[in-house]
């Protein structure tokens, strides 16, 4: 029997019905099923693939991505999971559309989704403005569906926003309940999610907060570390509060990059600007004022600059759990002496776990094509188990 027959046998038994016709925008709005259900998926894609066999459930359509900001690994993967299931993709580029010309968000939303199955946005950059969007273009395409403009409504899959970023923090899981042999095995390991040092001085919270927002399902003990003044938003504290309090896990916050990694059995040394710092360049773009951002710039960049200690270095990595604590960052990492002067990370440090980072990443792919699949198919179990049966070549030799 296959490992794919084993994962179906595994979806039968989750509740998943409201997934169906459905958008993803925050781990946190999905029920335990619903995530499991994009484990098992994503699992059950990966298994088949990787036997030849096509799991094209698309015969035709196209899925659309906006990415707002720019991206590497989240944009390929967005479009190797469409094509995955069968989807071509076409890129929004917004600087040679007519939003320039005062193209409405409910008009743009409708324009580019005849025939489109899914949508795909990252809008990381500015607080409280990503998700508001996500939700606006949802809401108009809907609206669209339900007047009989578009001949279906298109699933839409956050790939990013100013919040969460779900895609990752979900392939970052995968990544460690494979690493660690199944989700059983999970509770009780201490995860140190730390800000490090960066030379940029704008990197989204959509990533620490994700991690924090995901990882405290599952009965770990979350330490969020930082120095004084880079603190996320408290609604999303709020989350992994609650949520570390239902798996019987923990939530603690600390100012000690040491004190995070002491003990840890996974590590997730990323940078991150302060939720106030971006909160204020978001009501300065708002304002046009552009010098107050090269100000603010130059203020973030010198506060940065106070804390380059924050480094993941072999020392640091020697205060972990026997000295071998799982090594995760979402990519592109800062590394010392490579990328920068000095950045995120010892380039030995990240050198030792290179493969296991890529192969961190390259969960994303089929975590977003699980995302699809079960907004789009009814039974994604029957859906899955013909598949296999049919068992099509994807590659005839």
């Amino acid at each position: 029997m296959s490992k794919a027959n084993d994962l179906i046998k595994h979806l039968e038994n989750l509740d998943i019905k409201n997934m169906y016709d459905n958008d993803f925008f925050l781990t946190w709005d999905k029920t335990d099923d619903e995530l499991d259900a994009v484990f098992t998926v994503a699992d059950a894609l990966r298994d088949l693939r990787e036997r030849n066999i096509s799991t094209k459930i698309f015969d035709s359509g196209l899925a659309v991505s906006n990415f707002r900001d720019n991206s590497t690994r989240t944009r390929f993967s967005f479009a190797a999971a469409c094509n995955l299931l069968g989807l071509e993709v076409q890129d929004l580029d917004e600087g040679k559309s007519q939003i320039a010309h005062g193209e409405t968000v409910r008009e743009t939303a409708n324009m580019i989704s005849f025939m489109a199955d899914v949508i795909g946005i990252r809008d990381d950059m500015y607080i409280g403005k990503g998700h508001t969007y996500q939700k606006e273009v949802v809401e108009s395409v809907k609206e669209g569906y339900n007047e009989g403009i578009l001949e279906q409504k298109p699933t839409l899959v956050n790939l990013q926003c100013d919040i969460d970023h779900p895609t990752q923090s979900m392939a970052d899981m995968l990544h460690i309940i494979h690493q660690f042999g199944g989700v059983e095995n999970l509770k009780g390991k201490k995860v140190a999610m730390t800000w490090a040092y960066s030379p940029s001085y704008g990197k989204p919270l959509s990533v620490p907060q994700g991690v924090i927002g995901l990882f405290t399902r599952f009965g770990m003990d979350v330490v969020l570390a930082h120095p004084q003044g880079y603190d996320v938003m408290p609604e999303v504290e709020e989350v992994a509060k609650a949520n570390a309090e239902k798996s019987g896990g923990s939530f603690t916050k600390c100012n000690s990059m040491e004190e995070a990694f002491k003990d840890a059995d996974i590590v997730y040394p990323k940078s991150w600007a302060s939720f106030a710092a971006m909160e204020k360049r978001t009501n300065l773009y708002g304002e046009g004022d552009f010098d107050g951002i090269k100000e603010l710039e130059k203020e973030l960049l010198a506060q940065n600059a106070e804390h380059k200690d924050w480094e993941c270095t072999e020392e640091m990595m020697k205060l972990t759990k026997d000295g071998k604590a799982l090594y995760l960052h979402c990519l592109p990492a800062d590394i010392t002496g490579v990328s920068c002067k000095e950045g995120e990370v010892e380039a030995s440090v990240f050198d030792r776990y290179r493969n296991p980072l890529y192969k961190e990443a390259s969960f994303k792919p089929y975590i977003i094509a699980a995302m699809i699949f079960l907004a789009k198919v009814k039974d994604p179990a029957k859906a899955l188990k013909e598949l296999e049966e049919k068992a099509k070549e994807r590659k005839a030799f």
